[in-house]
């Protein structure tokens, strides 16, 4: 990964819920590229993530949802965990930045059960993706075509399964931003 993003930014987008770990893997490998990774959330303060079931840490926000624009930045990473993607599904504000984001070519990198809001905003019609294999249904009813794979690189859209998929999602994540 040692590909130069200095300069990049990545706006990450979460409520209180989200799967730790895929948000401090992709965010630590992305930091270390020289981006700038941002923590955006519908709320000012702090957001919990998860480990699975269990209740872990507080992360910072560094903005919200409805200050920020899509044009500003590079890509958007969307972490899972069930009660975040359940969450921000249903949030207005987050469905138009990754409609944005998708109108603009912009990269979107989702992993896990990440991918129920690109679903919701109507941005996995004809997309090759994957997802946690519990979303198969919803994403093949919304149009995708779900394959059971690692890391699937669609245009512009990253999708991984799950935590174990976190280095090749981020190193491809990480390659599309330098290319």
């Amino acid at each position: 990964m040692a590909q130069s993003l200095n300069g990049k930014r990545i706006a990450i987008l979460v409520t209180d819920g989200f799967e730790q770990v895929e948000l401090t893997g992709p965010k630590e490998a992305l930091d270390q590229a020289g981006a700038r990774t941002e923590i955006i959330s519908a709320k000012t303060g702090k957001v919990r993530g998860w480990n699975h079931t269990t209740p872990a840490d507080e992360f910072t926000v560094d903005n919200t949802f409805d200050r920020i624009h899509s044009e500003d930045y590079d890509a958007i990473l969307l972490p899972g965990g069930v009660v975040n993607s359940d969450t921000i599904r249903m949030d207005e504000m987050a469905q138009e930045l990754v409609r944005d984001a998708a109108r603009a070519n912009k990269t979107i990198a989702v992993i896990c059960h990440g991918a129920w809001l690109l679903a919701s905003a109507d941005l996995v019609k004809g997309k090759k993706m994957t997802s946690w294999p519990s979303l198969t249904d919803d994403l093949k009813n919304a149009g995708a075509n779900w394959v059971d794979e690692q890391v699937v690189v669609d245009g512009h859209l990253i999708s991984s399964r799950k935590p174990d998929d976190i280095p090749a999602f981020s190193q491809a994540l990480i390659e599309a931003l330098a290319a």
